[in-house]
């Protein structure tokens, strides 16, 4: 019997959906890898590896010595580096690849956002006079806000922030989405929060405090995504599995 090996590079939810749907399934291998940036991560139900790869060159070696058929980069749509690397490595070992990436939020009626290109552009677009920002994009992108320190800010993330920023005015809250539109609401009245930075994930974990903003009337500085990788894109986890149904019809996974 034949079964196609598959390396999912993951991290997000809908890695680990697929991943689901993979082991459900039972007709092919697969190993799901995370980078081991969160200190818990959740249960998955395929085999896990932790860790880097050590740049492009290696994920490649890693898969050709694993013989691996198909790589899938379900990776956050901001993990930019780890998704230029699975595109090299796809094209230099000829594997078959694609990126399972969810769609981006949509400017609807009553959102005031500004577009801009990076969190340092963001923190720029802030101004000079004092604000209470909460900054919610992850733990890696919090020390930017050092560039700004006139304005008090209000930092989540699901680990701690290490070393913290160096702030006056700084308050640091652990959470794991998905979030509820009041509980976002709530925690955006408490801190006075009149600018949010986001980065535009996408999806429905987190998007609850565009939802609160949106209520509230607080401005969104919207970090916008890089361009997207050159390997074929999907945008929902039942895409990729007909995706890959193409790449290795039931006929070949029984080896017929």
């Amino acid at each position: 019997m034949v079964r196609p090996r598959i390396l999912i590079l993951g991290g997000t939810s809908e890695a680990r959906l697929l991943a689901e749907a993979l082991a459900a399934r039972d007709d092919c291998d697969v190993l799901l890898s995370l980078a081991g940036r969160t200190e818990k991560p959740a249960a998955q139900p395929v085999p896990v590896r932790i860790g880097g790869f050590g740049g492009a060159a290696a994920l490649a070696d890693f898969l050709k010595a694993g013989g691996y058929d198909l790589l899938i980069d379900a990776t956050h749509p901001f993990a930019e580096r780890i998704s230029a690397n699975a595109a090299f490595a796809a094209e230099t070992t000829g594997i078959a690849a694609i990126a399972l990436r969810r769609p981006e939020w949509q400017r609807v009626a009553g959102d005031r956002w500004r577009d801009v290109r990076s969190i340092p552009a963001a923190i720029e677009a802030l101004g000079p006079s004092p604000r209470h920002v909460f900054l919610a994009t992850g733990r890696q992108g919090a020390h930017h806000a050092e560039a700004a320190p006139q304005h008090h800010y209000l930092v989540r993330s699901v680990d701690p922030v290490e070393p913290q920023v160096v702030l006056d005015n700084v308050d640091y809250v652990l959470d794991r989405g998905p979030f509820t539109l009041e509980g976002e609401r709530d925690l955006l009245r408490q801190h006075d929060i009149d600018v949010i930075v986001a980065k535009n994930s996408g999806g429905a974990a987190t998007y609850a405090k565009i939802e609160a903003a949106r209520l509230l009337g607080i401005e969104v500085m919207m970090v916008a995504r890089a361009s997207a990788p050159i390997v074929k894109v999907v945008d929902t986890v039942a895409a990729a599995l007909a995706v890959i149904d193409h790449l290795f019809p039931p006929a070949m996974k029984r080896g017929v």
